[in-house]
């Protein structure tokens, strides 16, 4: 009968094992200088050693020699390396987890070794035991007969009460490198005599996470199917994978806001069988590495490095998430099509620098017309200090406006306004690519709506660099409210967090039955003394009347 490669070529002895050396070194020296604990608990992730180092450390415990290792000479030796061995015991938590099995195998605890000088209990999976069971094996656990030991193992520590671990001496097993597994992997190679590409060696440790009977698993899979020659082509078909050069279309295609052909190849690859879980971390893989060329290379065909870096943190905060969802093809569509859409605003000035944007329809092309001249008036009228290209507010009174804005605001909020000018905002999309106006739509478009009354309009952002910006526009933003969407307000700008603390506020007040009072706005004070009083006096004031402010 055929033996699977990872049961043919597990370890048998320490010197075998692979990517653990700290651990089986201490568990060496323990048995050379005569400290040996009575419970061990060996916990990490699945496939990286645990249950085969117990075994060793089973068998090397009671060999004659007793140098740190099995000698594979002796008698002992010869005894534990049968499935005979009545001294080793092996259980299965899983399957084996009730109070009953556990009182049984206290009930044998004290019968004396038949044949070795220490009997060994393997509880695999011990997190699987229920709360009885280790109720049941704590008194044993904490005194047993000097002639037996335990080594519990586990692949989700937390399960395990404190209780049974603060009475083990334990061993973190660490994911093995990848460095670690390709070695392995070629010795294993080698001594099969199979052919394999560096690459398909380097893609099974990648996708192993770690560990070593995964990938060993995989390449077996792989021997299967190719017979004796491994090439990267055979392993992309059997795992269903795609190509580096189409994840690189698709992140091509998400970095200029493709979203019809993001979700086309997406639907394709779904059709073709391709894991979805496995395509957003070959994603993930790739944005690593084109990260680090772009870094290295400043001739990247990715002009914004800074986007692909937030495109792979989206990936990977949202992995958990995907791997849970009940249909990770639409989630994953959905992430990328919000990551699309909230990068619109970088993404549209790009498109602009490299090609002016043509006005869809007559209507449109007159009112942005329009709208552009009325911002130009403002700009020309409006009192500011220019340091560079730096543009600086001159009011220095700003602030106080604004908190009194938001108090108007919530005086006469209105649930419905708020509904009709959400409803209203999504008309701002037909001019985003607008060379002139489209990065004051942008910003419009970014803020989130929180309050709206007859008269006020309150977003917020995240950022406060952001806030900063918006603010030295709060006039050309008004400009572009009015002639587009026809909503005659004052607008109040301030940050996300700001934002949850003032509804805090406002919740806690109206449980109080405090009664907002409406209050008259105080006219512009600039950092010279000079008051501009809300009053129409030309310029923006005569097309758009005392609703914007020039600062």
């Amino acid at each position: 009968m055929y033996q699977t490669l990872y049961r043919k070529y597990r370890p048998t002895k320490f010197s075998e094992v692979v990517g653990q050396d700290v651990i089986v070194r201490t568990l060496s020296n323990s048995i050379k200088n005569n400290k040996i604990s009575h419970a061990y608990m060996f916990f990490g992730p699945r496939g990286v050693g645990k249950t085969s180092i117990a075994k060793i450390f089973a068998r090397a415990v009671n060999c004659v020699k007793g140098d740190g290792d099995i000698c594979q000479k002796c008698e002992i030796c010869n005894i534990t390396s049968g499935k005979e061995c009545l001294d080793i015991i092996e259980i299965d938590a899983a399957s084996n987890n009730g109070v009953d099995e556990i009182r049984e195998l206290r009930d044998k605890i004290n019968l004396v070794p038949s044949q070795l000088k220490y009997k060994v209990y393997i509880i695999d999976e011990v997190h699987m035991l229920t709360l009885q069971a280790f109720n049941a094996l704590l008194k044993t656990l904490e005194e047993p007969p000097s002639h037996v030991i335990f080594i519990l193992a586990t692949t989700d520590p937390q399960k395990v009460p404190e209780t049974i671990v603060s009475r083990c001496q334990c061993f973190s097993f660490n994911r093995i490198s990848e460095k670690d597994i390709v070695l392995n992997l070629k010795n294993i190679c080698n001594a099969e005599n199979i052919v394999v590409d560096d690459d398909v060696l380097l893609r099974i440790a990648t996708a192993s996470n770690g560990g070593m009977r995964d990938s060993i698993g995989m390449l077996d899979k792989l021997y299967a199917y190719c017979d004796n020659t491994i090439k990267l082509s055979d392993y992309i078909k059997l795992n269903k994978i795609v190509s580096d050069d189409d994840v690189l279309k698709l992140i091509n295609y998400i970095y200029n806001n493709n979203m019809k052909d993001v979700i086309d190849l997406i639907d394709t690859w779904n059709s073709d069988g391709i894991n979805i879980i496995q395509l957003a971390e070959n994603v993930l893989l790739n944005l690593k590495n084109i990260i680090v060329l772009s870094i290295e290379d400043k001739d990247s065909q990715f002009s914004d490095i800074n986007r692909l870096i937030e495109l792979s943190n989206i990936i990977n905060e949202k992995m958990f998430e995907l791997k849970k969802s009940g249909n990770p093809k639409i989630y994953l569509e959905i992430m990328f099509l919000d990551f699309m859409n909230k990068n619109s605003k970088i993404i549209s000035r790009e498109i602009i620098s490299q090609e002016e944007k043509k006005v869809k329809n007559e209507k449109n092309s007159s009112k942005i017309v329009n709208i552009n001249e009325s911002i130009s008036k403002e700009e020309n009228s409006s009192k500011t200090n220019v340091k560079g290209n730096q543009k600086e507010p001159l009011n220095s009174n700003i602030e106080e406006i604004l908190e009194i804005r938001l108090n108007n605001a919530f005086a006469k909020a209105d649930k419905n306004e708020l509904n009709k000018d959400k409803l209203l905002f999504q008309k701002l999309n037909d001019y985003t690519f607008d060379q002139n106006i489209g990065y004051l739509v942008c910003t419009l478009l970014d803020g989130n709506i929180r309050v709206s009354s007859p008269d006020v309009l309150v977003l917020s952002y995240e950022y406060d660099s952001v806030i900063k910006e918006n603010l030295l526009h709060l006039d050309e933003l008004s400009v572009v409210l009015n002639k587009i969407l026809n909503i005659n307000k004052k607008i109040v700008i301030m940050s996300d967090e700001k934002w949850n603390n003032e509804k805090e506020k406002y919740i806690a007040r109206i449980k109080k039955n405090y009664k907002y009072v409406y209050m008259d706005e105080p006219d512009l004070i600039y950092n010279d003394g000079e008051i501009q009083k809300n009053q129409n006096n030309g310029s923006i004031f005569d097309d758009f009347g005392d609703i914007v402010e020039v600062e």
